[in-house]
């Protein structure tokens, strides 16, 4: 296994205090949880997380303008329920705490269940749960992936704003019912803390519709010219989407370098113009990975004003620029 790591072991530890050195204004309490030194001290707190693997998500969001908190697990596995209920105390400021929850069963479970235990010391707790991947056909079992970041950024500029918890709640659920995500890969993510594949493939397939844990997409065919992989992505995203501007996310998986994630923007700007679909904004890069697997997903948004004026608000976080 080629990978710059001393220890398996240690992946996560030695990850989280790279993390503290190169950003400072960070700090990781209880070993595995990421918050702000300065700690906000009114308004909603944001608590995100999940396994680890997908940097920048979700720790290089914790920042003015997303995150209070975020809850690192070991590489593909959910935090434990005790580490996500630390966080929420933490970082509580009395007006709430908002859970971002991807749609995967251990996350929904263990955050879940932090919720509870908070409850129970008098925190108010509010969980909204991601499904933006439309790759899984039943809406309810869909999996969070790369759109998950624009609800932080979301959620981030309402709680700046002073909005209570409940109007969050309603806020982002309404935005996350719009976004829509599909990815595909040309290589597995190899998972450092196994030595394996996520899978096995030839090298002249690709996997289209795939999760961001080393999960197999929805199916397997040829690889074909950028264009084509673009056309056949939006040819999924078009049974979903209403509207013709939009806000877009493309998104790399780790281990496409952005030359490649330009040229696929190229590629799906003039699909566009075919289709007199407008742009308001473009994010371009690595937001959501899944360690080193080489692909990329496509994010869209309704460009609606508020939404747009969110995204654009400042942040401190530099894994999103406006």
């Amino acid at each position: 296994m080629k990978k710059l790591i001393k220890d398996r072991q240690q992946f996560l530890s030695d990850m989280l205090d790279g993390l503290k050195v190169a950003n400072p204004e960070l700090d990781v309490i209880e070993d595995t949880v990421v918050v702000r030194k300065d700690k906000k001290q009114n308004g909603v707190a944001l608590v995100s997380g999940g396994g680890s693997g997908h940097e920048p998500a979700h720790a290089g969001y914790v920042a003015q303008g997303m995150l209070d908190a975020a809850v690192c697990g070991e590489v593909f596995t959910s935090p434990t329920p005790d580490k996500i209920l630390e966080a929420i105390r933490a970082v509580h400021t009395g007006d709430g705490v908002l859970l971002i929850v991807k749609n995967y069963a251990g996350d929904v479970m263990n955050f879940e269940m932090a919720q509870e235990m908070a409850e129970m010391e008098d925190i108010q707790v509010e969980t909204v749960i991601v499904r933006d991947d439309i790759a899984i056909s039943t809406p309810e079992q869909r999996r969070g992936v790369a759109g998950t970041v624009l609800i932080h950024k979301y959620a981030g500029f309402l709680s700046e704003k002073g909005v209570p918890l409940t109007e969050i709640k309603e806020k982002v659920e309404l935005m996350m019912s719009e976004i829509k995500t599909i990815g595909m890969a040309l290589t597995p993510p190899m998972v450092p803390t196994t030595g394996q594949y996520g899978f096995d493939i030839d090298d002249n397939e690709m996997e289209i519709g795939i999760g961001i844990h080393g999960e197999k997409g929805l199916h397997r065919e040829a690889i074909q010219p950028v264009d084509q992989i673009v056309s056949t992505l939006v040819e999924e995203l078009d049974k979903e989407i209403s509207g013709e501007e939009f806000i877009v996310m493309v998104n790399g998986m780790g281990g496409t370098p952005l030359s490649e994630l330009n040229i696929v923007t190229k590629y799906l700007k003039d699909l566009f113009d075919k289709k007199h679909y407008g742009v308001k904004h473009w994010y371009v890069g690595d937001f959501m990975t899944s360690l080193d697997m080489q692909g990329f997903s496509i994010t869209l948004v309704p460009a609606n004003e508020e939404w747009l004026t969110a995204f654009l608000a400042p942040t401190t976080s530099r894994y999103f620029n406006s």
